[in-house]
């Protein structure tokens, strides 16, 4: 047969035009195109799927995916030994694992290394995290807690092999007896086994998240006191925002869980008291309950919040949370009450200045000065002299930034 016929039989095969370059348009491959081209190039079956011609005429089967970020190509073997049929199949397996956050690659390079203990693999996550750290407390923390409860039962078994049972039975002892100390545990298992899937060392659902749902509720050891753990605040915030509730004390119980101040400093807070440019909010001394003026760094979020109450509040009013839009009365304390009773949690809001002294003693290295300077506390004259010369103000602004940070991207 001469050329055309060559080419119309090639056509009803199924196999696509050739392209500029040497590819050819993804319609489809045939398992006769494929035994019989020896034109060197690349040629699309659809969905990722390639044949790879090389010069010498030999033939390989690559699949084209996008894992962590990352456009990659993984080998499923030579086409002399791998059909159509079967480099389809594979192709499918790889695009379902990564579509649970697996990396192919990353798995074979794995299965040649061997599966490192979970031991072993919170100390490579730790290492990696430290270098992202600033607070050397929590760099401790982190790997200490894994060492004192998660080790003993699952230090030494492989990742690949550590399943719900495992994980409640690190849990359960502490459960009821250290909640804080559980869920931080709970937290950094899970961080170690979502690193291990990501890298191709395990696959399937994280059993840390399975486990969480057999664990009993914390609920009543939690709402028992007049504070939440500084570790429930993060999971608290967009119940807040959900609230149904009027806007304006929904906004003024973050803006107070934000800044650590008081319930009435809140409440009676002014418009003359802000300086949004440059993120501060300066507390006279008369509404003080040390007697004495308290500025507070605002974070990026404080300072949006501020702007919304100003779109929300009616053209005379002198307080930033007014209780309705055409009168300046503030809102009372019970507003504050009422949102935490609806949402079912046994806390005052003069409750989120302890979660906050405790996060700061237990999270991170501030000194207990600044903190309590932030809290607005009596402290000794030469700290405070240097607080009113200026010198701690930068330091507070940082740890009122790192608390937002804490609280509104889900802690760590």
């Amino acid at each position: 047969m001469g050329r055309a016929s060559e080419r119309i039989s090639n056509e009803s095969d199924g196999a696509a035009a050739p392209m500029r370059g040497g590819k050819r348009k993804s319609q489809g491959l045939t398992a006769t195109f494929v035994r019989q081209t020896k034109t060197p190039g690349r040629y699309g079956d659809g969905h990722g799927l390639y044949l790879l011609v090389d010069p010498t005429g030999s033939a390989r089967w690559v699949l084209r995916i996008q894992a962590n970020g990352k456009r990659r190509d993984v080998g499923l073997g030579s086409a002399t030994t791998v059909t159509l049929a079967e480099a389809r199949g594979l192709a499918h397996d790889v695009r379902r694992k990564v579509q649970t956050g697996a990396d192919p690659i990353a798995a074979r390079r794995a299965q040649r290394e061997g599966v490192p203990t979970f031991e072993e693999l919170a100390k490579k996550v730790h290492a990696a995290r430290v270098k992202t750290w600033r607070n050397g407390k929590h760099t401790a923390q982190w790997i200490s807690t894994l060492e004192a409860y998660a080790y003993p039962k699952i230090g030494k078994r492989q990742v690949n092999q550590i399943e719900t049972g495992d994980v409640l039975a690190v849990l359960l002892p502490i459960w009821a007896e250290k909640p804080e100390t559980a869920r931080r545990v709970l937290q950094r298992v899970r961080a170690v086994l979502d690193h291990a899937t990501a890298a191709g060392l395990r696959s399937g659902e994280n059993p840390c998240r399975l486990a969480a749902i057999g664990l009993p509720k914390q609920g009543d050891t939690v709402t028992h006191f007049a504070a939440l753990p500084y570790s429930a605040v993060p999971e608290f915030v967009p119940k807040l925002r959900a609230a149904e509730s009027a806007e304006i004390v929904r906004l003024a119980l973050e803006f107070l869980i934000l800044t650590a101040a008081r319930s009435g400093e809140v409440r009676g807070a002014n418009w003359s008291e802000f300086d949004l440019d440059a993120k501060l909010w300066s507390v006279p001394a008369e509404r003080m309950k040390a007697g004495r003026e308290h500025v507070v760094p605002l974070c990026g979020r404080a300072v949006e919040i501020v702007k919304r109450a100003r779109e929300l509040a009616s053209p005379n009013a002198g307080l930033v949370f007014a209780s309705n839009r055409s009168s300046d009365g503030g809102l009372s304390d019970m507003a504050f009450l009422q949102v935490l009773r609806r949402l079912k949690v046994r806390a005052t809001a003069h409750g989120f200045r302890s979660s906050f002294r405790d996060w700061v003693s237990e999270e991170t290295d501030f000194s207990g000065e600044v903190a309590e300077m932030a809290l607005a506390h009596s402290i000794g004259s030469k700290v405070e002299a240097a607080y009113r010369r200026g010198k701690l103000l930068e330091k507070r602004r940082e740890l009122m930034d790192a608390w937002a940070s804490y609280v509104l991207e889900g802690g760590s």
